[in-house]
């Protein structure tokens, strides 16, 4: 059974991923490339050329998991700018994963607790 309720940490590797790279090749990017070592709060996100495809790596305590998603109309809007590991909160997860850009401008962000009086 998949369970990822475990997942805390949402990261995505921003560029471009060769997706023809299997569960030993996206690991070897995250530890290699990046420095991480996956466990089990811990999901990784690429896309290739194509932003209608991703794949997810997930390690779930006793073996690896590779999702993957192609959507039928549509493409992700996957940050492309550098080569980097970005965390992302679960909120921007949910707005990549819905089409959305995961930096919302008109978005409220959580701001410092003000006294009332």
């Amino acid at each position: 059974m998949i369970d990822l309720s475990r997942v805390e940490k949402y990261y995505v590797a921003c560029g471009y991923t060769d997706l023809r790279r299997g569960i030993d090749g996206l690991a070897a990017i995250v530890s290699q490339q990046y420095g991480r070592d996956l466990c089990e709060d811990s999901l990784f996100l690429f896309c290739g050329r194509r932003t209608d495809r991703i794949k997810a790596l997930y390690y779930s305590g006793d073996g690896y998991i590779l999702l993957y998603k192609r959507l039928n109309n549509g493409a992700f809007e996957w940050p492309r700018a550098e080569q980097e590991l970005r965390l992302l909160d679960a909120r921007s997860f949910r707005w990549l994963m819905e089409g959305l850009k995961i930096d919302q401008p008109k978005a409220i962000q959580k701001g410092k607790r003000k006294e009332l009086f």
